[in-house]
């Protein structure tokens, strides 16, 4: 009788719009939750590795559907807008690597902590940003994430530290945190974000002998999407297997498009930082499907089909449609309304992105220091004055 009712309620959704959509999805018989068998990761160091089967409701799987057709959407967006020269300097994006921000969320909390490098506005949106203030920030408008100083490499929530454009340095950073919760005692983690073309950093390994040394409740994660702007990995680094990089930091190999791998990976290391066991190494092996920043066409060191195999076989957003609509936990219909009222959300952030009013001049010195007392700044030359205000 449901499945009756939900075909006649189907049908007219088609003629009369999302209301009658909504009540088709309150009569579907869908499944509640379903186990998923997902690919073992490669350890070092460890015993056992993170579980193999596992749980995924349906609520969560439209939850992270959502948020990585916004983040792909909103990429997307920020490509249009640069090409038409409204976004302008560095702009780095982040589509085609979605599941690594969505699984690293869905495993950890947001009161827990994360840095990142300059492919950023993934995990902004993720740390609690929303898609205006993202994208008014990329067009360098006042209701910007930053007030519009920041840009596409510098933007900011609570518990997210960026958003930082010198390589590799935001990890040391990011132990400085995970010392700030070891020393409060507050059962938190620090999730610091690299890629493999900052991997062979000095810094990075000073940064793994220190969280070592020191137990850090520190995840150090490598984004590995196999090229450092336009370098290969094999052509960069003597040994690629930089879950093993930390040496004697324990570490995860994980597969990066896939939401779920992500997730459980990063659930399992966050479980051994806060078991007071020190800190873990992870390796996302993601794919970028553009260049490395708006400045880069992204096809003079790899082919066409090269990407358009990736998209084919391992596109993070299509393995999760998939599982879905293959275990009954959604409909298309309903999936192609959530993708209706994200282009929407997007196109409203666009427009604006393009109209909010520049930063006033009378600003640019704002926010220097944290609750301090207005001060003068010294402009371009001593005799011009500005003003801080906190």
């Amino acid at each position: 009788m449901l499945t009756n009712i939900s075909n006649v309620l189907r049908a007219c959704a088609q003629r009369n719009g999302s209301v009658a959509l909504v009540s088709a999805r309150t009569y579907a018989d869908f499944t509640t939750e379903a186990s998923f068998e997902i690919k073992k990761c490669d350890i070092h160091k460890f015993e056992e590795a993170p579980a193999t089967e596992v749980v995924m409701t349906r609520d969560e799987g439209l939850k992270y559907y959502r948020v990585m057709q916004t983040i792909r959407r909103m990429e997307l967006k920020a490509d249009q807008l640069y090409k038409q020269k409204i976004i302008r300097g560095f702009c780095h994006l982040y589509d085609g690597q979605e599941a690594c921000a969505v699984g690293i969320e869905a495993g950890i909390n947001l009161s827990d902590h994360l840095i990142t490098a300059y492919r950023a506005h993934g995990y902004t949106y993720t740390r609690g940003g929303t898609v205006k203030q993202i994208m008014s920030e990329l067009t360098g408008r006042k209701g910007g994430i930053a007030k519009g100083k920041g840009g596409s490499m510098h933007m900011y929530t609570k518990n997210f530290y960026g958003g930082n454009g010198i390589v590799g340095a935001q990890v040391p950073l990011g132990a400085g945190v995970a010392l700030a919760c070891q020393y409060l005692e507050n059962n938190q983690v620090s999730v610091s974000l690299y890629g493999d073309g900052a991997a062979n950093q000095g810094q990075i390994f000073e940064t793994y002998n220190m969280a070592a040394l020191w137990k850090l409740p520190a995840i150090f994660i490598c984004e590995n999407n196999r090229y450092g702007m336009g370098t290969s990995v094999e052509r960069s680094a003597a040994s690629t297997d930089y879950y093993k990089r930390g040496d004697y930091i324990p570490g995860l190999r994980v597969d990066g498009m896939d939401v779920l791998c992500v997730r459980e990976a990063t659930k399992f290391a966050a479980d051994h930082c806060r078991a007071g066991k020190g800190p873990v190494l992870m390796e996302l092996q993601t794919y970028r499907y553009h260049g490395h920043s708006m400045s880069d066409p992204g096809v003079s060191y790899r082919t066409r089909e090269e990407i358009q195999e990736v998209r084919g076989k391992s596109d993070p957003i299509s393995l999760l449609k998939d599982r879905m609509l293959s275990n009954n936990m959604a409909s298309i219909e309903e999936l192609k309304e959530i993708d209706v009222s994200v282009r929407k959300e997007i196109e409203d952030a666009a427009q604006f992105a393009t109209t909010d009013p520049e930063p006033p001049l009378e600003e640019l010195c704002n926010h220097i220091f944290h609750d301090n007392t207005p001060m003068e700044v010294r402009g371009v030359n001593p005799w011009t004055k500005l003003k801080s205000v906190s």
